[in-house]
């Protein structure tokens, strides 16, 4: 009895070892892996990255009259670092001056060439004036001398007496044509010293303007703040060394850090879904454990061109809720985008969908010890999950990977599920 019992004993472990090593080989590394179906408020959204900037903030500029100047691109010579603190009136900045010095010299050139000409033109018509008073009395003592010789001719020849007359109204018209004559020259003088004396007055003017203009090239601070470099039009940061062009003198900004705004960039597929008001989760990169949430403010009409690719992308904004003393400009944020959020659905993860052809849509479920290709319906997806509409039901255990054997089984289309329901 007991050899029967041993005999009995070391065919089970026989088999035992048998079924490890043959059917344990066969499976090694070829575990099916099942999820299942669940039900519930099912979440569209979009994970995008983007960057903390402040909603509202206060320009850091140049000077405004570079264009009177005609100084048409500038340097920045130097600018403290970014993320300096700042008191109002602190510096900020210094513009390169040497082309401002440049067109000073020359404008203080002009000025000194006008100042001379106001000079030489007031002494000529100073000159010209007192030779034409000077003749204008020789003039009058002339009519004088003249009417003196008349009155002492009444006892001379009628002849003598005429010549007399005579010579006395000339004296008498040249003494009236000089007296015009003086007046004219006098408007004369006086436009000529006008004209010289605008000419003086606005060199005086340019110079005192870019002398003033040089003073701007130090850039002080308009109010307390951070400082955060300005970026270029290709998303560059102006920081020494850069230009700045009369059209948008900015260096920096000082922003308002109590209220923030991530903006991130959506593309053209997607941006359909996204709209104003959507609420937003948001995560930090430099803080991992903070969670954020926000809303959408704005979205783009007008796409633009994604650097270094050919897709098109459309900025969004959103402005954060949380009040943060952590949050500064330009860290990156995780922003996930809740679109929309459909409630009682049953939804699997897109892994264990499949495609036969163009329409046909399948999964494998698990069927008591084997499985079923069964076709569904579905609805929407978002990132990781799909709807299912019709062919899975809560709870229903579905496999992640083909198993074995499902290549060759045929589909369980909805109709034919539907007839077998109906049948009695």
């Amino acid at each position: 009895m007991q050899k029967k019992v041993l005999i009995a004993l070391g065919v089970t472990v026989g088999l035992i070892l048998l079924y490890f090593l043959v059917w344990g080989k066969s499976t090694e590394g070829n575990e099916d892996i099942l999820i299942t179906a669940k039900k519930g408020d099912f979440q569209i959204d979009i994970t995008t990255t983007g960057e903390l900037e402040a909603k509202n903030s206060i320009k850091v500029q140049g000077p405004s009259g570079l264009r009177a100047a005609q100084i048409w691109n500038i340097k920045i010579e130097h600018i403290v670092d970014e993320g300096t603190q700042v008191k109002k009136g602190e510096y900020i900045a210094r513009l390169d001056q040497s082309e401002l010095i440049d067109k000073i010299q020359n404008r203080n050139n002009d000025l000194q060439q006008s100042l001379s000409k106001y000079t030489q033109t007031k002494l000529d018509t100073a000159l010209e004036l007192r030779a034409a008073r000077d003749e204008l009395i020789n003039l009058k003592f002339a009519v004088e001398e003249k009417e003196i010789v008349l009155s002492q001719s009444k006892f001379e020849p009628p002849a003598t007496i005429k010549q007399a007359e005579i010579d006395l109204e000339k004296a008498k018209r040249t003494y009236s044509q000089a007296i015009e004559n003086y007046k004219l020259k006098s408007n004369k003088a006086v436009a000529q010293m006008q004209e010289a004396a605008a000419n003086l007055a606005e060199d005086q003017n340019k110079f005192d303007y870019l002398n003033k203009l040089l003073e701007e090239f130090n850039i002080l601070a308009p109010e307390d703040g951070m400082v955060i470099y300005r970026r270029d039009w290709d998303g560059s940061k102006i920081t020494s060394g850069s230009t700045i062009s009369p059209w948008d003198p900015t260096v920096a900004t000082l922003p308002d850090l109590s209220r923030m705004i991530s903006t991130t960039y959506i593309n053209e597929v997607d941006i359909r879904v996204v709209k104003r008001g959507q609420d937003v989760k948001i995560g930090l990169d430099a803080f991992p454990d903070k969670k954020l949430t926000g809303k959408v403010i704005s979205v783009a009409n007008i796409g633009e061109q994604k650097p270094n690719s050919d897709a098109k992308v459309f900025q969004v904004k959103v402005e954060v809720h949380q009040r943060d003393t952590t949050l500064r400009p330009a860290m990156t944020t995780s922003n996930t985008i809740i679109a929309e959020v459909i409630s009682d659905k049953v939804f699997i993860p897109l892994e264990c969908l499949h495609s036969q052809g163009d329409s046909l849509s399948f999964v494998i479920k698990k069927s008591g010890i084997g499985f079923v290709k069964q076709e569904v319906s579905l609805g929407k997806s978002n990132t990781n999950d799909i709807i299912i509409n019709e062919g899975v039901s809560e709870g229903d255990r579905i496999y992640l990977s083909v198993p074995e054997g499902a290549q060759e089984a045929n589909v369980v289309y909805l109709k034919d599920e539907l007839v077998a329901d109906n049948q009695p």
